[in-house]
């Protein structure tokens, strides 16, 4: 989308360029981080974290590279810390050796500097086709509670069903999602799990 001499303006730190990638991504980098993060808050700040940490580095942009893929990785980066820490204020216990493996591995895949949709946004359209493959009472009530963010106990009132058929449904889904997502994207195992298990 963007071309070299909007990729050199960034490097240069144009702050005219700055705002124009922020105005067109904006809207794409918030789709996909509202699918770890469900509260708008927490997400416009990792957004605005992601900026921030391309205009301090903004002198290690390679011109002839997506810098649509570069933000996608440092917003993705910023997620998975987020989660992380998230994870760790919540438990007693540490995170598996095995899953920090991993998790490094992830921070370290590269993209394609192409005009291609990257990794992440492939990740999110799969996702956005498999929620709406769902029945429909259990895609709204995932949509409703996961995506949306809204309480189950509001969500069971509001269609006139009970709170532990709301769980079951979500349960049904996420495990629904979960294999089909896996099954297109082994290698990000770890993301897809962090991504359902919020």
């Amino acid at each position: 989308m963007f071309d070299i001499q909007t990729n050199s303006n960034l490097k240069k730190g144009d702050p005219s360029t700055f705002k124009d990638v922020f105005r067109v991504l904006y809207p794409r980098l918030k789709g996909y981080c509202k699918l770890f993060v469900p509260d708008d808050n927490k997400v416009e700040d990792l957004i605005q974290e992601t900026f921030i940490t391309l205009w301090e580095k903004r002198n290690s942009i390679k011109t002839d590279r997506s810098i649509e893929s570069y933000l996608f990785v440092i917003l993705r980066n910023n997620c998975l810390n987020f989660l992380r820490n998230e994870k760790l204020e919540k438990t007693t216990f540490s995170v598996n050796l095995e899953e920090v493996s991993e998790l490094q591995y992830l921070y370290q895949i590269d993209f394609l500097g192409k005009e291609e949709k990257s990794l992440e946004e492939q990740l999110v359209e799969s996702f956005q086709q498999v929620v709406n493959e769902l029945p429909d009472k259990m895609k709204l009530v995932f949509t409703q509670c996961k995506i949306e963010g809204r309480k189950q106990k509001e969500v069971a009132e509001e269609m006139g069903i009970s709170l532990k058929m709301v769980e079951k449904h979500i349960a049904k889904a996420k495990e629904q999602i979960k294999n089909k997502l896996i099954n297109q994207y082994p290698m990000l195992i770890i993301i897809i799990t962090l991504l359902l298990d919020k």
